[in-house]
């Protein structure tokens, strides 16, 4: 009974939360408008020219975990990489933060590597990854302060806002953002004790951790980095030409929206569901974008990307099948091989001189 309430909770809450923020935000736009915008008010080659950089973010990451398993002595097939990752990601909009474990034991099952290895290549991942995030932060602050002031104050984390007692729906959504977003972050380090003294060696844990460091072409691990975050970028802004009212904000409002929407996904909803509709369009709004604009924008945006990652965990699916099916193909016959060559000594004999 505790496992099933456990398992609702870790289900049901992110749901709920996302759900919650959700209705606050459009319980009051214009429908109309929505279905407006998806028959002919916006531009659809551009959200197309999107995608691609939504699906190349993802074969960077999986580029460069191959090459950050390599100083483990281990090379899994590059298809085989991919495919955990975009069913990581897929998987993650059931169950938040559930997709980097999974594909570690994906990964383990096809091509037969040690799980803490690959889960301690992960978390130095995670590492590099947070430190280029912080990195786009910081300059994006220190190039755009008057706007990212505006936001603090907007969202209720300015000094205003907690001067007066942290009153208003907006700031109550960013504290209980921000207060799920530090939950998980903490139930995170708790199950990285856990795994690491019940289900692994730690020794293989540390090792996957320190893969990074013995990298023999670090600046192609930097490169891919480079790969992954500037695909992000552009899968967010280029999405900004389908509208009118966004495609002359320009890329320093795009690169504004995308760093706080890079911190609105560590709440723990659906692919940042709720958090992420509420940063981004306050951010809009802050560039002149209108309440109602802004709204349908992030929905029809984050609608949309989500349906990808959809798409692609499906496709990852179909094609881990297939090479499960093939490599006990492959299985099979080298078994049945080596049955003929012991049946038939003069086969292994014929074998040798060929």
């Amino acid at each position: 009974m505790r496992t099933v309430l456990k398992n609702l909770l870790r289900i049901g809450f992110p749901l709920l939360l996302a759900g919650a923020i959700l209705y606050w935000m459009y319980s009051g736009v214009e429908w109309e408008t929505v279905w407006k915008a998806l028959d002919g008010g916006m531009n659809w080659w551009w959200m197309l020219l999107s995608m691609p950089f939504g699906i190349s973010a993802q074969v960077f990451r999986a580029m460069r975990w191959k090459i950050a398993l390599k100083p483990l002595g281990e090379t899994p097939r590059l298809s085989t990489c991919c495919n955990c990752i975009f069913l990581s990601y897929a998987s993650s909009l059931v169950v938040p933060r559930v997709g980097e474990v999974l594909r570690c034991g994906v990964l383990a099952k096809y091509e037969n590597i040690e799980f803490p290895r690959l889960f301690g290549s992960v978390v130095s991942e995670r590492v590099v990854d947070m430190s280029m995030v912080f990195l786009f932060s910081l300059v994006t602050m220190l190039t755009q302060i008057p706007v990212f002031l505006d936001f603090f104050d907007e969202t209720g984390l300015g000094h205003d806002a907690f001067h007066v007692g942290l009153t208003g729906t907006g700031c109550i959504v960013a504290v209980a953002c921000v207060l799920s977003a530090v939950a998980v972050v903490c139930l995170l380090l708790k199950k990285m004790g856990l795994v690491a003294r019940a289900k692994v060696r730690l020794a293989g844990l540390i090792d996957g951790m320190t893969s990074v460091a013995r990298l023999q072409n670090p600046w192609l691990f930097l490169l891919y980095s480079a790969g992954i975050w500037g695909s992000y970028y552009m899968h967010f802004y280029v999405t900004f030409y389908c509208m009118d009212y966004t495609s002359g904000l320009g890329p320093a409002a795009a690169l504004v929206a995308f760093v706080v929407g890079c911190f609105a996904v560590l709440v723990p909803t659906p692919n940042g569901a709720g958090p992420w509709h509420f940063v981004v369009k306050t951010v809009l709004m802050l560039y002149g974008v209108q309440d109602n604009d802004a709204a349908v924008f992030v929905l029809i945006v984050h609608t949309l990307q989500t349906m990808l990652t959809v798409l692609l965990g499906l496709y990852a699916l179909v094609a881990l099948a297939v090479t499960r099916a093939a490599d006990k193909a492959v299985a099979a016959t080298s078994d049945s091989t080596v049955v003929d060559n012991k049946e038939h000594p003069e086969n292994k004999t014929n074998n040798i001189i060929k």
